[in-house]
């Protein structure tokens, strides 16, 4: 009777938490990392012998969902930067600023 991945759960939770984490401070990068990296270890576990094994599906799924959260991260980092180099990096913490300073931007570009 096959068993289970032992890491193929804890792969699916950490690539959601990623998921749901990837623009609250750099969690999402980490949990996404833990998650590939336990992923890794349960590939070669089952590639070794697919046959003992039952929960592929599962490790897969967790795999694919850690990608897109660190995918999501970046993104989201690389809109941080360009949004900071428009618009300067003081209005990332004030709002007020950061709508005066659309509105200026938007009067400049019509």
């Amino acid at each position: 009777m096959p068993s289970n991945l032992p890491n193929a759960t804890a792969v699916l939770i950490l690539g959601i938490l990623s998921i749901i984490g990837c623009c609250f401070w750099g969690i999402g990068i980490i949990f996404g990392v833990i998650a590939l990296v336990l992923a890794s270890k349960d590939t070669k576990l089952y590639k070794a012998n697919p046959s003992a094994y039952s929960n592929y599906s599962t490790l897969n799924t967790g795999r694919i969902l850690a990608i897109v959260g660190i995918v999501l991260f970046v993104l989201s980092l690389i809109m941080m930067v360009v949004f900071g180099s428009i618009f300067g990096w003081d209005v990332l913490t004030n709002q007020e600023l950061l709508q005066e300073r659309m509105q200026e931007w938007a009067q400049q570009n019509q």
